[in-house]
């Protein structure tokens, strides 16, 4: 593991293929180290036993008593502790990946844009779903040119190549998708001027556009045409466009067809339920996107969920009530007389408590170390674009929550059920 994480430190590309497989082996590796760290759990045990003096008898009692019976113990709280080691791996990984995929998130549209991608068949019916859920709220329309031949465009005396190597390039509509990218309706249109939108402060006077009308690789029959321009201030900075008004397309027998419906947040945010509303009136395979930003993803609690679930029930069966012949019971009914049944619970709350205790505190330790690991494999960039690497905050808290907590849940769950009549041996 830590091999793996030195030769993905570095913030660089790195090949897919080459990363998948440096991430395998340290997957490999940990899951090695998991399984090997199970046979420390008789020393721990026995650690623990000599650990409990000072504490109260019945904890010190239960300890000694887990400890004894380490033949039948120690199996499960080494479940305990893989499976809580598991679940700290993925709270350090998730706090990671979340971190470097929110640094690196680009949004697809404005903040709160209702985005649907159409085909020229179903521009009718999508519109038509979503005038019926939205009445009254103008819809904007991005379009494309044909597929068949070429077309690109350039910003004359000026360099933006995150605008002009888009594709498709430029952002081809009418006046309300002009007023969609700017978020200002005082804009002004023209259909025959371009519109340079970006967060830059820049002069753009022209805009010249190379296209054909049929395919040609060597793309000798290319025409060009300039057209007037005006550059905008975007106040938005991931809107970075050449707006190009449909009417110039259509005068170049481009054929331009509508590629997006886009309703505008600044008409109409559109909420969850219109946009499941929209969904369910459009046909199978149609949907709807709406910009809300970067969403954490939640699919890794219901994981770390289970292994919680898997370590209390490796705790419980480690440290369930011990048997009649137990020396360490007997010590305690004697002591307890008339309070034996009150004292059965805290004896085995306190086996379930330890037992627990054992896995969660070496399980958290081997899984933080494991989680900064694999952090570095988890994080490195597959992409073209190289992403440099973002510090991440480990969520002590939720650490801290599963070693202090997890032995006091598992102490009630053991102590809820009624202990069975017993008799005190003289």
């Amino acid at each position: 593991m830590a091999l793996i994480a030195w030769s993905t430190h570095e913030d660089q590309h790195y090949d897919d293929s080459g990363s998948a497989l440096m991430l395998m082996t340290a997957i490999i590796a940990a899951s090695l180290f998991l399984a090997g760290s199970g046979s420390f759990v008789a020393g721990l045990l026995e650690l623990l036993r000599k650990g409990t003096a000072r504490l109260s008898p019945t904890i010190r009692l239960a300890a000694r008593d887990v400890a004894r019976n380490g033949g039948r113990t120690a199996p499960p709280i080494a479940v305990t502790m893989v499976t809580t080691a598991l679940a700290v791996t993925l709270l350090v990984l998730a706090a990671a990946r979340t971190a470097q995929d929110r640094a690196g998130y680009s949004p697809q549209a404005r903040p709160g844009a209702l985005v649907a991608d159409v085909w020229l068949e179903d521009v009718a019916g999508t519109r038509a779903a979503i005038q019926r859920e939205l009445p009254g709220v103008p819809i904007a329309e991005r379009y494309s040119t044909t597929h068949k031949g070429h077309f690109s465009l350039d910003v004359e005396e000026v360099d933006l190549p995150d605008v002009e190597s888009v594709a498709p390039p430029g952002f081809i509509g009418d006046q309300a998708a002009l007023r969609y990218l700017t978020g200002n309706p005082a804009t002004p249109f023209d259909e025959g001027t371009a519109v340079v939108i970006t967060p830059q402060d820049i002069q753009a006077d022209t805009v010249t556009l190379s296209y054909s009308l049929s395919f040609d690789d060597d793309m000798k029959d290319l025409s060009a045409k300039s057209i007037p321009a005006i550059a905008v201030r975007s106040a938005d900075p991931h809107i970075n466009e050449v707006f190009i008004p449909v009417k110039v397309i259509q005068d170049l027998n481009l054929r331009p067809e509508p590629d997006k419906l886009i309703v505008d947040p600044s008409v109409h945010r559109t909420t969850r339920a219109e946009q499941h509303r929209i969904n369910q009136r459009l046909d199978d395979g149609e949907t709807t996107y709406v910009e809300r930003g970067f969403q954490e993803p939640a699919g890794w609690m219901a994981v770390v969920a289970a292994m919680i679930v898997m370590a209390l029930g490796g705790a419980l069966v480690a440290g369930g009530r011990a048997g009649a012949g137990s020396r360490s019971r007997q010590v305690l009914l004697r002591r307890a007389g008339k309070d034996s049944a009150l004292t059965l619970r805290m004896f085995a709350a306190s086996r379930a408590g330890v037992s627990m205790f054992c896995g969660t505190a070496f399980g958290a330790a081997a899984g933080c170390v494991m989680g900064w690991l694999l952090a570095w494999p988890f994080t490195a960039s597959s992409g073209w674009d190289e992403m440099p690497r973002v510090s991440f905050e480990t969520p002590w808290w939720a650490v801290a929550a599963l070693v202090a907590g997890l032995p006091v849940l598992a102490g009630i769950i053991a102590a809820v059920p009624k202990p069975p009549p017993v008799s005190v041996k003289s």
